[in-house]
């Protein structure tokens, strides 16, 4: 239960860091948030961890740890590379996907519309994070897979996040279709454009993540 109640807090906390109750530069008192969440000081210690990951703290020797909002460039930068990694991922994963994964694919994809229908962004993440992973999975390639789920979780915050902005679940959903009957039927090209245009954060997305970020800087 340990690793899951880590996972809880520290989702909990990106939520207080996104609302603003946590700003830039904040110290993480651990005395007082284990009293909050009713923790020992360890799975507090591992959430703090989580969240160095993301960048979203910074543990520091002898201090503790610290709120800290990446800034613009850093943050485009990820997003970019990322979308280049799930874009390589995709475009193997077309070559040598599993029909067994392309039904766990289908799978992930109706319960992600059921938490649609309910309203549900936190499900509908759950649910988008294996999705994703399946496909760096079956790209064949284990660094590759190594690398992309590393990225994938120091920018788990920010794509959960965006998940909130009005009409991006379903915006989502459409291009997860697009991508699974393009793995089903081979087509390389399409799967990696696709993915690309679907995690990187430009125009209208990326102007949504940085307003959410500057009004919890606030």
């Amino acid at each position: 239960m340990e690793p899951r109640r880590a996972d809880n807090i520290a989702e909990a906390l990106e939520e207080l860091i996104f609302s603003g109750a946590l700003s830039d530069g904040d110290r993480l008192d651990e005395v007082r948030l284990a009293e909050h969440f009713g923790v020992s000081r360890t799975p507090l210690r591992e959430a703090f961890q989580r969240l160095a990951l993301s960048g979203l703290v910074e543990l520091i020797p002898r201090r503790g740890a610290f709120v800290r909002q990446p800034g613009p460039v850093e943050l485009i930068e990820m997003f970019e590379v990322m979308a280049e990694l799930e874009a390589v991922c995709g475009r193997l994963a077309a070559m040598r996907i599993s029909d067994a994964a392309v039904d766990a694919l289908r799978l992930a994809n109706l319960k992600c519309q059921a938490a649609i229908d309910a309203g549900d962004p936190d499900t509908y993440y759950a649910e988008n994070e294996s999705f994703h992973k399946t496909i760096y999975q079956q790209s064949g390639n284990s660094f590759l897979e190594q690398e992309a789920c590393k990225l994938h979780k120091r920018l788990q915050p920010f794509r959960r996040q965006q998940l909130r902005f009005r009409g991006r679940m379903v915006q989502s959903m459409s291009e997860h279709r697009a991508i699974v009957e393009a793995l089903d039927e081979g087509d390389a090209v399409t799967v990696s454009n696709t993915l690309r245009a679907h995690v990187a954060v430009q125009g209208e997305k990326f102007h949504n993540l940085m307003a959410s970020l500057k009004k919890a800087a606030e």
